[in-house]
């Protein structure tokens, strides 16, 4: 079992308990699964959670953690920004796959802070800050480690993507069981598996964020163009880099 150091403040550096564990990690499993780091995660990282979006691909990490663990947390963040369809099909999700510990977290003060509910248009980067970023590490406390679906052919910052990280400033371990599959993989594992789609796949929403921020993909367009448009941005902060948020353009 992993015993990770005291948490420092956000932008910190990473621990090395956490640092040496990721390491060992990654080089046990370099030729192994997703299950094989699910079951791996779930059996070394105490108070370990899954964070879904439940957006155009979630359905298949929330698969595969279902048949391991059923009752994992699974964190929702709700922006109150939200397609109305993602809302239905998170509801639809669950059930479907009997998770028994959804978890569904808003901001405590947007309602104050963003009164006219039109902070994306002046600062996209605040208003992503203030009912994702800060909703999330508030819901994260107490957890050890938490699991995501980035994959490495999702954008350029994530192409070095490994199955294992030592989140900065946090202590936390983060996990990417999907991080070496494809575009190809994810449809064929939701075609075998008869997993529901989110209904705005159909509508030419490869990537889905929040209705305000996401617009219709076209065809021979990256799957990702749709989600900020126009703006130099391609993540919404919750993943950071050395404690910093990665920015349209940088490496992992």
């Amino acid at each position: 079992m992993l015993h990770l150091a005291k948490k420092t403040p956000p932008g910190g550096p990473v621990s090395p308990e956490a640092a040496v564990m990721v390491s060992a990690l990654n080089a046990k499993l370099t030729h192994h699964g997703a299950w094989d780091v699910l079951n791996t995660a779930f059996d070394t990282i105490p108070d370990l959670a899954l964070v879904s979006s439940f957006g155009a691909e979630s359905v298949v990490l929330l698969h595969l953690a279902a048949m391991i663990k059923r009752d994992v947390p699974v964190i929702f963040i709700d922006t109150e920004m939200l397609f109305t369809e993602t809302l239905v099909y998170q509801q639809d999700v669950a059930e479907r796959l009997r998770l028994s510990n959804v978890q569904i977290i808003r901001a405590d003060d947007a309602d104050a802070r963003d009164p006219s509910r039109s902070l994306h248009r002046r600062n996209p980067d605040a208003c992503c800050a203030l009912r994702k970023i800060a909703p999330l590490r508030r819901a994260l406390d107490g957890h050890s480690g938490w699991i995501t679906g980035r994959k490495r052919y999702q954008s350029g910052t994530r192409q070095a993507l490994e199955f294992f990280e030592a989140e900065a400033g946090t202590g936390r371990i983060k996990v990417n069981p999907l991080a070496r599959w494809s575009r190809d993989d994810i449809a064929e594992y939701m075609a075998e598996n008869r997993l529901p789609r989110h209904p705005l796949v159909a509508q030419g929403y490869p990537s889905i964020g929040c209705a305000p921020c996401t617009s219709p993909v076209a065809a021979g367009e990256d799957p990702r163009a749709g989600r900020w448009r126009d703006q130099n941005k391609d993540e919404c902060g919750i993943h950071f880099v050395d404690g910093k948020l990665v920015r349209a353009g940088q490496e992992t």
